[in-house]
C-alpha cells in the first residue's frame, strides 16, 4: 500500500507574536519536501524531493501563497 500525505501546521511562539508555517509532503512515511516559512522556500530531504523543490520554488505564485499563509 502506498500513501502519500500532505500536512500543514502552524507553530506559535511567544503567544501570537511569531507564527511558524510548515508544509510537510510525505510518501511511504517518508518525508521528501517541506516549506518552512522561517527559510521562505521549499526544501527537499532525498532527491526526489529537490527536484521537486526547485520546480515548486520555480513558480512564484506558489510561494506568494505559501508566505502569505503565515499571515492567515
Amino acid at each position: 500500500v502506498f500513501q502519500e500525505m500532505r500536512t500543514r501546521e502552524c507553530r506559535f511562539i511567544n503567544g501570537t507574536e511569531k507564527v511558524r508555517f510548515m508544509r510537510r509532503y510525505i510518501y511511504n512515511r517518508k518525508q521528501y519536501m517541506m516549506f518552512d516559512s522561517d527559510v521562505g522556500v521549499f526544501v527537499g530531504d532525498i532527491p526526489y524531493g529537490e527536484t521537486q523543490a526547485r520546480c515548486c520554488n520555480g513558480i512564484p505564485e506558489i510561494l506568494e501563497d505559501n508566505r502569505a499563509a503565515v499571515d492567515t
